[in-house]
């Protein structure tokens, strides 16, 4: 797969006027210039509205390996972002269809902006800008992605870090206005722009649900990636701290980023996974996109699950799937088939944890499944019983380190994904591994330490 050249909006002069002008109407005073880095976090500079015009025009300067910090904010060296390149600026190009409300700031807005060098060319190894290659791959090949992101997250005291309910609640209504702030949570979501259809209490104490509506392509991720971040910074605002780290509690419910994604027709929207004469409504094309998820599972894994945090979730009975299978509404498998025989036919691959950036399990999971169409991948027929029950499927990786090794070796994959995004995630990956090792578990301290 070729790599886009052109991966980010060219603005000109009565664009950028166009835009600052838009906001003003709006009254807005001041936009947030926003970037997701290499784990979805928001990065960027907040500018007065009197110079929105210019760096929309001409670019804002910022860092420029600010896209690849690792987890601890820490510049890695060997990504080809930052010591090698004497630590050069890049420039932030705002996206107009992105811009939304910060409805807890007055008078403010924000944009999401893509990357590129002062020489004009894109930052590849952007997560943005490695899903809208993929995109513009499945658009090479006439096919639209519809798709949308599920998120987990526990709310927990600010001050105790502990939740701020107990028990097992699952869907119990009571609990879903015992808290004005999730009230408010969910206006302040619909007012900066993420369309929210369900929210509900999950299955661990303080551990959350708010869904939000599927999108076409590119808008999906971002509107994930406006959820989590307005998420955290909102509720902190009310004294709670949300946190997607995927199991921050020994014995209690991990969470997890369950992710739906369908193909249509470019030309006529026709939904391509649907065909009514199968059992199932499965057709041809959703076989092979499933194979495709399957085979390159180990590899994606690594994206999917990119901390060494999200392995503590994957295990047996926890509707965690630890294994590389697939059924028809299991829940227990890793893509579960949502056989409704009709315009909604999708899949969704519930492997991925909630601290998965959007843009990258998206973007590892369209590519893997396209990958299984383009080799016209055959499916094996579905097993009886729950997915997690049977041996015989073979396990996802259970370690960080086994699913980078699984990235590092599935070369097509990584063509899909960008060799330069590879090189720099593995890089990153494998040096926050390296320095989360030399940590010492408070685990093992309690364990060894007076009683040896």
């Amino acid at each position: 797969m070729s790599t886009a050249s052109a991966a980010y909006f060219r603005h000109t002069p009565e664009t950028a006027r166009d835009f600052a002008q838009d906001l003003r109407e709006n009254s807005v005073e001041y936009v947030r210039f926003e970037l997701p880095d290499l784990a979805g976090l928001s990065r960027g500079k907040t500018v007065p509205i009197g110079h929105v015009e210019d760096y929309t025009l001409n670019g804002l300067n910022l860092y420029g390996g600010a896209v690849t910090l690792d987890t601890n904010s820490l510049p890695i060296a060997g990504t080809g972002y930052n010591e090698d390149i004497n630590f050069a600026d890049c420039l932030m190009v705002p996206d107009p269809a992105t811009v939304s409300n910060v409805p807890w700031l007055a008078n403010t807005a924000r944009v999401i902006c893509d990357t590129k060098w002062y020489d004009g060319s894109p930052q590849h190894a952007a997560p943005r800008t490695v899903l809208k290659n993929v995109l513009a791959a499945a658009a090479a090949l006439g096919y639209g992605v519809k798709m949308g992101h599920e998120y987990e997250f526990y709310v927990v005291d600010l001050q105790t870090r502990q939740p701020i309910y107990s028990g097992q609640p699952i869907f119990v209504t009571a609990i879903a206005h015992r808290f004005p702030q999730f009230d408010r949570l969910m206006r302040v979501l619909e007012q900066s722009g993420v369309e929210m259809i369900t929210g509900n209490g999950e299955f661990g104490p303080g551990q959350w649900e708010l869904n939000f509506a599927a999108l076409d392509g590119i808008a999906a991720a971002d509107r994930a990636f406006v959820f989590k971040n307005t998420v955290k910074e909102y509720l902190r605002s009310e004294g709670l701290l949300a946190t997607f780290m995927t199991k921050p509690y020994k014995g209690m419910a991990g969470s997890c980023s369950h992710f739906h994604v369908s193909l249509y027709d470019l030309e006529t929207g026709k939904n391509l996974f649907l065909d009514p004469s199968h059992k199932d409504g499965m057709s041809g094309l959703m076989q092979s996109f499933v194979q495709g998820i399957l085979h390159h599972a180990p590899a994606a894994q690594a994206i999917w699950n990119p901390t060494p945090n999200c392995y503590r979730r994957i295990r047996p009975a926890t509707f965690a799937p630890s294994n590389i299978s697939w059924g028809v509404e299991d829940r227990s498998a890793s893509v579960r088939i949502k056989a409704s025989k009709d315009r909604r036919q999708h899949l969704e691959v519930r492997v991925p944890s909630a601290l998965s950036n959007p843009y990258l399990t998206a973007a590892a999971t369209i590519a893997a499944g396209l990958l299984g169409v383009k080799a016209k991948a055959k499916l094996a027929p579905e097993r009886a019983g729950l997915k997690e029950n049977d041996p015989s499927f073979a396990k996802l990786p259970t370690e960080m380190h086994e699913s980078l090794a699984a990235l590092a070796g599935d070369s097509a994959l990584a063509e899909w994904l960008g060799p330069e995004f590879v090189k720099v995630f593995l890089t990153v990956k494998a040096a926050e591994l390296r320095r989360l090792r030399d940590e010492i578990p408070a685990a093992e301290t309690n364990e060894y330490f007076d009683l040896y």
